[in-house]
């Protein structure tokens, strides 16, 4: 059973494979469209925290490879509440081909890869963010034509996305530097994790300066100041980043 719970399980080769696939997907899609690879299998799109992206992001996807995806509310699931984490992942199991969740909680997609017996795609997690640093990735790869060798930048909260971001990069031959205020930066285990990871020389470097960050950065990239869910801060950390 595969999961795509995070950046760290998936090893190099195979996500080259799986930006090489995206390359050539993207291109059968605009010269007429794609295969139905999929045709007969249903992904469930579990949301416990709301996105305009990551939904029509999947449920397109499926849509062009010939497959159906569904989207499941908060409020149809409350999961870890009147569902246990446990009992949702054994019920879609036997409904579904596949899970994509999108949680609050890391330990519910976790958990839901424990249980379940069908693929669990983390949408999100406060942990981290695989999706969508695998789809930046593709971006970078788009405009750029290599990965390797070139230095990402991120200024901003050293939040899932930049933890997701950090790991892609490493795998993938990217530099990588990081400029967030106090308080707010990625941790030393982050950090130490990230540099595990590097191949072919790729670099971490992480301070609170983004002027020494983003030079000689060949992508700079951000992020919101407040994600959802953390609306109670938002005063407190405009005070922050503003500077």
């Amino acid at each position: 059973m595969k999961h795509f719970l995070s950046i760290t399980d998936v090893p190099p080769k195979e996500l080259k494979k799986l930006l090489d696939l995206a390359i050539q997907l993207k291109t059968e899609w605009r010269e007429g469209g794609n295969k139905p690879i999929l045709k007969g299998k249903s992904l469930a799109l579990v949301f416990q925290k709301p996105s305009l992206r990551t939904r029509v992001s999947f449920e397109m996807g499926m849509v062009h490879l010939g497959g159906y995806a569904f989207y499941m509310s908060p409020n149809e699931i409350k999961m870890g509440g009147r569902e246990s984490v446990a009992d949702i992942a054994r019920v879609l199991s036997g409904y579904v081909d596949g899970v994509m969740a999108r949680v609050f909680d890391h330990a519910h997609i976790l958990e839901l890869a424990e249980h379940g017996t069908v693929p669990i795609i983390n949408g999100l997690s406060d942990y981290n963010h695989p999706a969508q640093a695998l789809t930046d990735v593709f971006t970078i790869l788009e405009h750029k034509n290599k990965l390797s060798g070139l230095k990402v930048a991120y200024v901003g909260d050293g939040n899932n996305v930049a933890r997701s971001l950090l790991f892609a990069c490493m795998k993938l031959g990217m530099h990588f530097a990081i400029a967030s205020p106090e308080g707010y930066q990625l941790s030393e285990a982050d950090l130490k994790l990230g540099r595990q990871f590097s191949e072919e020389g790729a670099t971490v470097s992480a301070g609170t300066d983004s002027i020494t960050a983003v030079t000689d950065a060949d992508v700079i990239y951000t992020d919101v100041w407040t994600s959802m869910g953390q609306e109670d801060e938002a005063d407190a950390r405009l005070a922050v980043f503003r500077p």
